[in-house]
């Protein structure tokens, strides 16, 4: 595939993910093989993703707030919790071989393949309290230290973690889910990306054309999710 084509492909396949990835999740699950697939080693791969995830839940964390939906500062608290998480699963995804990050790759497909299938319908939380602080507040805390190492080390399918996480565990609504989703993503993907830049592993052409895509794609879909509301996110989650 030639340089002309590539970043076309690029550019399309980004604005699905992010569009994807904004709504539900599972965009890394397209971006990361199509990455190895252009030639690029795994963790290259990884690391290139990284700058577009960064470019799309900076994106997508401008559009939830243009619409007026944000989490501040619970979303902070959860993102600084991920942060930390981030580091070490960063510095996994560096030292890991190629074949057995491949190897991962394969199974976390599956996985989340399965979550979607088998997942029950989320209960309607129209009428009920928002559990933001206090008790739930920390074990969200605690829990998103370890979403922030998976999400360090491979990212794939971290959205549909937290979109079922966020409402069980605090009673957000799907759309405030998804705004603290962008938004936790956004905070531990900066230290993903100073880690993979301190080691040399990302090709920039491939990451800055990809989140082209990928930021159109998170703005695009941020401002109409918000319009049509947890119903849309449902059907998108089905249909994905």
């Amino acid at each position: 595939m030639g340089f002309e084509y590539d970043w076309i492909a690029l550019i399309i396949i980004g604005v699905f993910a992010g569009a994807l990835n904004t709504i539900a999740g599972g965009g890394s699950l397209i971006t990361l093989p199509f990455l190895i697939f252009l030639g690029l080693p795994p963790s290259i791969a990884n690391g290139t993703n990284r700058i577009a995830i960064l470019f799309q839940t900076a994106s997508a964390v401008t559009g939830f707030k243009s619409k007026g939906v944000t989490t501040f500062p619970f979303s902070i608290f959860l993102g600084a919790s991920a942060f930390v998480g981030s580091i070490i699963g960063t510095q996994i995804a560096i030292d890991i071989k190629g074949e057995t990050f491949n190897k991962i790759l394969s199974i976390v497909m599956l996985i989340v393949v399965a979550l979607i299938v088998f997942k029950k319908k989320t209960t309607s939380l129209k009428n009920l309290t928002e559990r933001t602080t206090g008790k739930h507040l920390w074990i969200s805390v605690f829990i998103f230290f370890f979403i922030g190492i998976y999400g360090g080390f491979i990212n794939a399918g971290i959205g549909f973690i937290m979109l079922l996480l966020l409402p069980m565990v605090n009673r957000l609504s799907l759309v405030k889910a998804n705004a603290t989703k962008v938004t936790v993503a956004f905070i531990y993907t900066t230290a993903a990306v100073v880690l993979f830049i301190i080691n040399d592993k990302i090709n920039w052409k491939y990451g800055l054309i990809l989140a082209i895509g990928n930021s159109t794609g998170a703005w695009l879909a941020s401002r109409y999710s918000v319009k049509k509301g947890d119903s849309f996110i449902r059907i998108v989650l089905l249909i994905v």
